[in-house]
Formats: C-alpha cells, sequence, structure tokens
C-alpha cells in the first residue's frame, strides 16, 4: 500500500506514535522514527522494524526548538533521498494549569511543544511533500479541543485548536500535491494517560463511551494508515473522529 513512500512520524517511541510506525511500515513505508525523552524506546522501535523486515531511520532531537525540528525533515531525506508522509504526532500537556494560573513561561512552552514544532517541522517538509506529488500530512489532536481543556488542560487545547485551523490552512494551501488531514482520538489506553489520568478517570471514560471501553493506538494508527494511503485520496481537510462516540449526545 505505502510501498516506495518514506513516512515521518514525530514522537514515534511510545504510545499512538510507536503504533502509527508499525502501522505504516507494515504497509511498505520507510520510516523515519522521531523521538526526543523517549530515545531508548525509539530504539526499540526502529530495531523491531528493521527486525520485521522494514526499513527506519532513528531521528533524535528536540522539537520545541527550530534547528532541531528542521534538521530531522533534513536527515531523513539525506537518508532516503524524499518524503512523502508526514505524521505531527508529538505533543504534550508539559504540565495542567488553569488559564487564570498559567504563567507566561509555561504558556509558551506548550505552545512551542505542540504548535510551533508542528509548524517548523511541516514547514520545512513542504518542498519534499509537493516533490512527492502523492503527499500527506496527519496532524494528531485532542480530544480538549472538544471539552475546552477541562482539568488544567486549558493551555494544550488551545495549542491544538491551532493545529487544527492549521490542518485546514494547508488543505488547502498544498493541494492537490499534498493532502493535510487531522484526527482528533478519545481517551486512548496509552502512557499518557498513566500520567495525565488517574485509574478511577479512565473507568468513567469508559462509562462515558458508547462503544463501552476507551480506545488502542493500534486503532488510531489504523486510521492514520487510511488517511495517508491513496484509499483516501479524495480525503482532504477533514477531521476524523477517534472516540467510541463518546460526544453523541
Amino acid at each position: 500500500m505505502l510501498h516506495g513512500r518514506v513516512a515521518l512520524i514525530t514522537g514515534a517511541g511510545v504510545g499512538i506514535g510507536r503504533a502509527v510506525a508499525e502501522k505504516l511500515s507494515q504497509a511498505g513505508a520507510t520510516v523515519g522514527v522521531h523521538c526526543h525523552r523517549s530515545r531508548a524506546e525509539a530504539e526499540d522501535v526502529v530495531a523491531a522494524l528493521r527486525r520485521a523486515g522494514g526499513q527506519a531511520v532513528l531521528l533524535p532531537g528536540d522539537l520545541s526548538q527550530p534547528e532541531p525540528a528542521r534538521q530531522i525533515v533534513d536527515e531523513l531525506v539525506r537518508q532516503t533521498g524524499r518524503l512523502d508522509i508526514l505524521v505531527n504526532n508529538a505533543g504534550s500537556p508539559v504540565r495542567r494549569s488553569r488559564l487564570e494560573d498559567c504563567s507566561l513561561e509555561l504558556w509558551q512552552e506548550v505552545l512551542a511543544t505542540n504548535l510551533t514544532s508542528a509548524f517548523v517541522i511541516t514547514q520545512r517538509a513542504i518542498p519534499h511533500l509537493r516533490a512527492s506529488g502523492n503527499g500527506a500530512i496527519v496532524n494528531n489532536l485532542t480530544l480538549s479541543i472538544q471539552t475546552g481543556g477541562a482539568n488544567g488542560a486549558g493551555p494544550y487545547a488551545i495549542a491544538k485548536a491551532g493545529v487544527e485551523v492549521m490542518t485546514r490552512t494547508l488543505a488547502k494551501e498544498l493541494a492537490p500535491q499534498v493532502r493535510t488531514n487531522s484526527i482528533m482520538p478519545g481517551v486512548i489506553e496509552t502512557r499518557h494517560h498513566e500520567v495525565y489520568s488517574t485509574p478511577e478517570r479512565m473507568q468513567q471514560y469508559r462509562q462515558e463511551t458508547p462503544l463501552g471501553r476507551n480506545g488502542t493506538a493500534d486503532e488510531v494508527a489504523s486510521a492514520v494508515l487510511f488517511l495517508v494511503s491513496d484509499e483516501s485520496r479524495f480525503v482532504n481537510g477533514a477531521l476524523l473522529d477517534i472516540n467510541g462516540g463518546r460526544f453523541l449526545r
């Protein structure tokens, strides 16, 4: 499905990013595995993909800093000669804070981590994605956009809302050579929620979801595979909810 294509997945050492790297590799893509704080885990991802017969490149770097973000794209293209797919998955709430209590320092760190980083790496990737002629971008958002950043996730939600608008903007600016879409996962059983959600809250999420459970990283990865493949060649500027119907009324 993706044979001959090269994909860059940011934040690919753990959770959804790792699942996306595995899914795209299984579909035949050469995968750039970016990491920052999860280098050991990312090295394991690269080794696992290679053992399975895939091609993978380790790309460490702090995306909140512009130059390392640009270098990640440059290094992947240097090693592979092209870039066809970009999955902006990396992101973090950094730490929770109500807006009234949020320091300017934290505000700027959250924006740099989630919005500016996606802008810089996408901007660097655009010429290569255009040259592909069949480029695809998928941006990973957050359900906090829909909940208004509850429980101190306001700065994170606001930053990710900026990425949502960037998705629609790029969908217009880059077509027809590049399609840009976004996903909004619901509550996914990953390490993220081990850090930011209590077991009691996770059970509450399950009860609030019509399907009666939380999602898996592999289910999100399957949606990403669809959006970057030719199966979705007429899908552009879309936002795909992956939440088990949690926000149905």
